[in-house]
């Protein structure tokens, strides 16, 4: 069974950027659900004796949903065991477009693999008594087999599905076909998540009223603004919504920031692009994300962001 929601609106799993001083901040500041990045089955099973160092997380992201991907059925078995005691929800990932991993027969690759797609989720359903979901994209160079995949996602016990309702073609460009939410809802009767060019609470909004759609999943606008789910959750209850200042944002970083410390797996390379995220659409915000291209050290971060608060002489 699912665990219980405080909140509507989820944060996606993204690589490089859904890291776990990321996730526990976006938990603070109200998402309802937090995601790992995705984790390679063959890595789960190698790195099963230090799991938790592997895939880092704090026990106050719960409910906290671990993401993995692969399509060898002994080795995803080994893995949902290996990452069952320690997540609350096991999503699959079908939805990565990128050629280094669909080259692997996995992710959005399988979107053209529907029998080997009833394979990979039954073996997850009867390996685990947690609940497994799944995230998948409209298809890969056009919206045909998705619908066929998630009756069997259905079928096999998921119970919970993500429609990214874009095409591996498209990538991240274009528009999201939020119709295909609306059609997926009607399909079945679990609960899905619509995820796909949610900027601000007015969208996520209007998300759940177009599509019926039970949740709402926000990536790359939550890295700019982890405060976007404290102003979804307002939207929804009030009809209004807190502007974030550029000062609020900065300091929530420094939070970030904090938070890594306790985490060896987060890189700078990462940390620093968070702090990149962080100052897009501040005033000055480019300026400073030229400046962060050449930095060498975390101080030289913090450095950098303590400039943004301090005005002009």
């Amino acid at each position: 069974m699912l665990p219980k929601f405080q909140s509507k609106a989820f944060l996606a799993p993204m690589a490089g950027l859904s890291d776990p001083a990321l996730r526990l901040l976006c938990k603070e500041l109200g998402a309802g659900l937090v995601v790992t990045e995705f984790k390679s089955i063959h890595a789960v099973t190698a790195k099963q004796k230090d799991i938790t160092k592997f895939i880092e997380f704090s026990p106050k992201e719960r409910p906290l949903s671990v993401q993995l991907f692969g399509s060898d059925l002994t080795k995803l078995k080994q893995a949902v065991k290996i990452v069952e005691p320690h997540f609350d929800i096991i999503d699959y990932n079908m939805g990565c477009p990128s050629p280094h991993i669909t080259q692997q027969m996995a992710c959005s690759a399988l979107l053209r693999e529907p029998e080997l797609t009833r394979k990979i989720l039954r073996t997850m359903v009867q390996s685990t008594k947690k609940p497994i979901s799944l995230k998948i994209r409209a298809g890969v160079t056009s919206s045909d087999k998705w619908k066929e995949i998630a009756l069997i996602a259905e079928e096999e016990g998921v119970q919970m599905i993500t429609l990214h309702p874009r095409t591996v073609k498209q990538g991240y460009s274009g528009k999201s076909d939020w119709k295909l939410i609306k059609e997926l809802k009607q399909l079945v009767k679990i609960p899905v998540v619509g995820n796909g060019d949610i900027e601000t609470p007015e969208d996520a909004k209007r998300m759940l009223d177009e599509t019926g759609c039970d949740y709402v999943m926000i990536g790359r606008a939550a890295a700019k603004n982890p405060f976007i789910f404290q102003q979804i959750n307002h939207f929804l209850e009030t009809g209004k919504y807190r502007e974030v200042s550029d000062k609020r944002r900065i300091h929530a970083f420094f939070k970030y920031l904090d938070y890594t410390k306790n985490y060896p797996t987060i890189k700078f390379a990462n940390i620093r692009m968070q702090a990149m995220n962080f100052t897009k659409g501040m005033v000055g915000g480019k300026i400073i994300r030229g400046r962060l291209l050449h930095v060498k050290t975390i101080e030289n971060i913090k450095a950098l962001m303590e400039d943004m608060l301090t005005p002009e002489k």
